[in-house]
């Protein structure tokens, strides 16, 4: 019998699936699909499904504000001005997050939490009354990414005032690198990795007919997910924030989930969302949340300054209008662009182009 059993065993994990071959669940309160293109067997699947969840769990270990035992709320308890030696890839992502909050001068910032707690924003949270002058100002006061100090070369940070670091802003698009890196060390060449909308691709939908992987950016309309544009990927990241479905309304006021850092107040302006396309996800998620932050013409000229992939999609009365960056445009062609009825920004007045942020 135990013969018998090893050997159906045996056939059951060379067993070749169909591709492609699909992963779904939940980590991180969100979802995560991996799509697989590349022939697997069963059992090759199975070791597949087993990596890349290990490796989505080291990072909600180390980064996640929702579990007692994570490294980020060990470092948030640790003592003020001591250094705390920290793990490489949280190192990795405080430094792209300083390095983001420095380019876009504050719009991005992974210690505003405690900010954006004092609007009372979160699930089934709505402000009883919109923060005091005061209070925003006391809380100003405390918040900055410069409270953070990081040490790179010794493996190392400490926090110089009392912030909590959040890193939901970068963490999940970090989460995305670390699994297309696992899917890339065991020799995958066609996936797609989808994490809760942050999105890497590498290779081919289909390699015989030569296809392209083609992700959706999404219509920004309440109650509804439509694909406004339809574009090709392949070998790139792309990342999106946006904040048509998150707001709420005081004596018909519309306030956005979106805080601006420097002000602590809610954005106000016309800028619905904000794609970024970039080698690494980390970096787009976090330059996604900067630039829709700033609103339309700061995103404009950051996108310029930092050589940046990006599509917006900014309100525009009862319509929509869809504008893209130069080097967006350099990237998909001008003849898709144009036929997708996308706007291209101006080309940069200087001949000096500055190299893309984390390359």
């Amino acid at each position: 019998m135990s013969a018998l059993l090893v050997l159906s065993g045996c056939s059951e994990n060379d067993r070749p699936l169909e591709p492609p071959v699909r992963y779904e669940g939940n980590i991180f309160g969100t979802f995560y699909q991996v799509t697989i293109m590349d022939p697997l067997t069963q059992g090759q699947s199975r070791e597949l499904e087993e990596g890349f969840l290990a490796e989505l769990e080291s990072v909600d270990h180390a980064m996640s504000t929702y579990r007692d035992d994570s490294e980020l709320i060990a470092f948030n308890e640790a003592p003020l001005d001591e250094w705390q030696p920290l793990s490489n890839e949280l190192i990795e992502v405080l430094a792209i997050s300083q390095s983001v909050a420095e380019a876009s001068q504050g719009a991005f910032d992974i210690t505003v939490g405690d900010l954006v707690n004092l609007w009372s924003f979160g699930p089934g949270a709505r402000p009883e009354q919109i923060p005091s002058d005061e209070a925003l100002a006391e809380q100003l006061a405390q918040v900055g990414f410069d409270a953070i100090e990081t040490d790179t070369q010794n493996m190392q940070a400490r926090r110089t005032r009392d912030v909590f670091v959040d890193l939901s802003g970068v963490a999940k698009g970090h989460a995305t690198d670390r699994v297309a890196a696992y899917l890339d060390q065991q020799n995958i060449n066609h996936y797609l990795v989808n994490l809760g909308g942050d999105l890497i691709a590498r290779g081919l939908r289909d390699e015989n007919e030569q296809t392209p992987w083609r992700i959706g950016i999404e219509v920004p309309e309440d109650g509804e997910q439509r694909a406004q544009h339809i574009l090709p990927l392949e070998s790139m990241s792309v990342a999106t924030s946006g904040d048509y479905r998150n707001y709420f309304d005081v004596d018909g006021e519309r306030f956005s989930h979106t805080i601006d850092p420097r002000t602590g107040r809610p954005v106000t302006h016309q800028l619905a969302s904000v794609s970024v396309f970039h080698p690494s996800n980390a970096w787009a998620d976090a330059w996604a949340t900067a630039l829709l932050v700033v609103g339309e013409e700061d995103a404009m000229q950051m996108a310029l300054d930092n050589n940046l992939k990006i599509l917006m999609l900014i309100h525009d009365g009862d319509a929509w209008r869809s504008v893209a960056s130069p080097e967006f445009v350099n990237y998909f062609g001008e003849t898709l662009i144009g036929e997708l009825g996308i706007e291209q920004l101006p080309a940069p007045a200087t001949t000096t182009v500055p190299p893309v942020a984390g390359e």
